[in-house]
């Protein structure tokens, strides 16, 4: 494939410009030359001719027989001989091509249409178009390989997911929210694309986040190429793929956008920033959000970045122009942006009306050069087709659409229980037999810490598994590998990470840039390739910034997409107070809002051969996992352990019986594992006997544990290092009360912190943080009932 588009290439190589050449006759006939159209700007040119424009074409024409029914005949008026003396005035395609492109546009508007009548007539629940990029989009399908390049775009490229494969009868399927459809199978709203078979991964409905996954996917390919181990294991590897993602105007203000430039940029990674500009984010016009009105200025500071603008309602002017961009990343020169230019004839979806904010001068403007229009009057001025050819094929694709429709509206809508699928993976189960050596381990060696009995887990799991790369903020040694054998290194601010550069290469541990979205971001994008990631925040505190990404994505891409897209990954985070000068934001231990995060599993252990046996099993598992790591248990000398084999495993959801007792029953984790301890022993002396759970994991957790020991004590107390009100603790406390009500003999107790934050002053943490009298202290009052 790849030899036969070289020769296509090769044989066409007869100008040494990158100039396109004019398009005679018809709205399509704007000289886009590089020289002398400002609107086509090369910023960063590419080498080599354009080609013959028969890029993959062969490929695309068997993708498309298995999902179009076949063109009549008499469609194409111009023999194959008239059509290859204008080769070059039709952009190098064939008048076949064209037709099928125009196929493509109208087919597009009319599956909008169609939704829009149905979302009339109830029939449909949310409708967004496509109307206006058409033009744009179906060129960028035919330059690009469907099912062999990677795809990123945005609810407009309904005309996109058309050119690569994707049928009108998937897309109606996806309006009435059928369990058939291939995008979510009835999950997420319409126009939100995904089709595990185009490589197309699931997209959601948050603007601009795709643009971190895309370079995440590009960097898998990228990784691969360094270590030649991991190829096998990436989804699609073949070494010359490229990455598309698409946004509109108004998600180029979106800061998420520009870390991915930032490292698509600086990594030269083979990734297509699209932006379909219409002018407008919803009302909002593109000079007020956007300094200057052009955002291809804005970027042109990036260096290895190839910046074209184009006419994006101009076909064949956007066909070349992606031509250009899709080589220029297929041979690794670095990554390109496409700025074009399009219309927007409807509103922003059917909840806005543009009528409100546009005079009526502008949107007849638009419509002038709308694509539907120009690309059939182009046709049959240069005699391709004629109007009774084209209104032949128009009624074709009407009759589709309406028949597709029809079909649609009678197909079932997903079961209400299946909404329980797909949460987590069914096919890898963290909480089973498999993933439990814990009993009769063997340790050996010198008593280690937590951060050695951590460092020795990922040495041994990334020495099993070449997928796994590590990435953060200051996770690598030294980044000058030049420097590596006279420093000692850095290895993450808390040394955990420390000599796995050294060991495994830069390829595969690496510093990133001081971003926390970024880190995630591009971690999706790995993941959904097949890579093993498992990234570091350097402290819970600034993790926020990633939130967005961890709710948005990666917890919910498994079950958005019914289990056809997945983003298995580690994120460690340090965490915790009680280190004295952490103050407010080096010292929090928030967990609830990602414990109330569907998909999201989470780990908290309190010691170090926890810590180690955790681990392993958060990096074999097959969902994203968030794992704590307490900063004041990092190095305590109370928490060490001997170092396990490379198969110790504790599976997920099993908590530990620290203190065996018969009182009173404890559950905790983290920190207050060992303050709770330190708090038994004193109630001991008073004759309370008290049993101490600690959890180990919050998501899931051990309920049969739990409810097994207070049916014993009939007395608990939940305490966390968190505030007390709305904390995690209140889940326990409230499934207690609701659960096992006959059981108690008196109130569920919990012990948190101060409904503030944290201060600096040693005694002010004291004071906000529990501590071992604020747990005696609840245990005596629960004693009195």
């Amino acid at each position: 494939m790849a030899t036969a588009t070289k020769k296509a290439d090769n044989a066409a190589k007869t100008s040494k410009n990158n100039n396109i050449k004019e398009i005679k006759g018809t709205s399509q006939t704007k000289k886009t030359s590089s020289a002398k159209d400002n609107d086509a700007k090369v910023l960063v040119k590419s080498e080599g001719s354009i080609g013959d424009g028969m890029l993959d074409h062969d490929t695309r024409q068997k993708t498309a027989k298995a999902i179009t029914p076949k063109k009549p005949k008499d469609v194409v008026r111009q023999s194959a001989a008239e059509v290859s003396a204008h080769r070059q005035d039709y952009a190098g395609l064939d008048a076949e091509t064209l037709v099928q492109m125009y196929r493509t546009i109208y087919t597009s508007r009319r599956i909008d249409d169609k939704e829009i009548q149905l979302k009339g007539q109830n029939k449909i629940f949310f409708q967004i178009s496509g109307a206006g990029h058409e033009a744009v989009l179906a060129a960028a399908a035919l330059a690009m390989k469907p099912a062999y390049d990677w795809f990123f775009p945005y609810y407009r490229d309904r005309a996109l997911m058309l050119g690569l494969g994707m049928t009108a009868q998937e897309m109606l399927y996806s309006a009435v929210g059928a369990e058939l459809d291939p995008n979510s199978h009835g999950r997420q709203m319409p126009s939100h694309w995904g089709h595990k078979d185009l490589n197309v991964p699931s997209q959601s409905s948050c603007t601009g986040t795709q643009a971190l996954h895309a370079v995440g996917a590009a960097e898998a390919s990228y990784r691969a190429s360094l270590v030649e181990q991991m190829q096998d294991k990436i989804v699609g590897f073949k070494g010359d793929e490229v990455v598309y993602m698409s946004i509109g105007d108004g998600t180029t203000s979106e800061g998420e956008v520009w870390e991915a430039l930032n490292t698509a940029c600086n990594l030269k990674l083979p990734v297509i920033f699209v932006v379909e500009d219409n002018g407008y984010a919803i009302s909002t016009p593109v000079e007020v959000s956007t300094a200057g009105g052009d955002i291809s200025k804005l970027v042109s500071g990036f260096p290895n970045l190839y910046i074209q603008k184009c006419d994006g309602t101009n076909a064949l002017e956007s066909y070349e122009t992606f031509k250009r961009a899709v080589e220029f990343c297929r041979e690794r020169k670095g990554a390109a942006f496409v700025h074009a230019k399009v219309v927007r004839p409807y509103s922003h979806s059917l909840s806005d009306d543009e009528k409100l904010y546009r005079p009526e001068e502008e949107r007849q403007k638009d419509a002038e050069i709308d694509p539907i229009k120009t690309f059939a009057e182009f046709l049959m001025t240069e005699g391709i087709a004629s109007s009774e050819d084209l209104q032949k094929l128009r009624k074709t694709v009407d009759a589709e659409i309406n028949e597709a429709a029809d079909i649609a509206i009678n197909t079932p809508q997903p079961a209400p229980e299946s909404a329980l699928r797909n949460v987590f993976s069914p096919d890898v189960d963290p909480t089973s037999k498999d993933f439990d050596t814990e009993e009769g381990a063997e340790l050996s060696g010198n008593a280690g810490t937590m951060v050695d009995l951590i460092n020795r887990c990922m040495h041994e799991e990334m020495e099993r598994d070449v997928s796994i790369v590590v990435f953060g903020e200051d996770v690598a040694d030294c980044s000058r590998e030049e420097y590596l054998e006279t420093l000692k290194g850095k290895g993450g601010v808390f040394k955990v990470t420390a000599n796995l550069q050294r060991k495994f290469g830069s390829a595969r541990v690496f510093n990133s840039p001081l971003a926390e979205a970024n880190i995630v971001g591009r971690a999706v994008g790995m993941a959904i390739r097949g890579l093993k990631p498992v990234v570091e925040i350097q402290f819970f505190d600034y993790i926020f910034p990633a939130f967005h990404q961890i709710r948005n994505e990666v917890a919910v891409t498994r079950w958005r997409s019914d289990g056809d897209t997945k983003c298995p990954m580690v994120i460690r985070v340090p965490v915790g107070g009680y280190l004295k000068g952490g103050a407010v934001y080096h010292s929090q231990s928030g967990t609830t809002l990602f414990a109330h995060t569907p998909g999201l599993m989470i780990v908290y252990p309190s010691n170090a051969l926890d810590a180690n046996g955790l681990l392993r099993t958060a990096i074999r598992c097959d969902d994203p996992v968030l794992f704590l790591e307490h900063k004041h248990l990092y190095r305590q000398i109370y928490n060490k352990s001997q170092y396990p084999s490379s198969e110790f495993l504790i599976p997920f959801g099993k908590a530990k019986v620290v203190r065996e007792g018969t009182d009173v029953t404890i559950v905790t984790y983290g920190a207050l594992v060992q303050r709770s301890f330190e708090a038994a022993k004193r109630l001991e002396k008073s004759g309370v006997s008290v049993e101490l759970i600690d959890l180990r994991t919050l998501v899931p957790y051990d309920w049969e544990r739990i409810a097994e020991s207070v049916k014993k004590t009939n007395r608990v107390i939940v305490a966390h290092e968190d505030p007390i009100s709305y904390g995690y603790g209140a889940e326990i406390a409230a499934r207690i009360a609701d659960e096992l009500f006959e059981y108690l003999d008196a109130p569920v107790r919990r012990v948190g912190a101060t409904d503030t934050f944290v201060g600096y002053a040693p005694q002010l943490e004291d004071f906000i943080l529990p501590q071992i009298d604020d747990v005696e202290k609840a245990v005596r009052e629960l004693m009195k009932y």
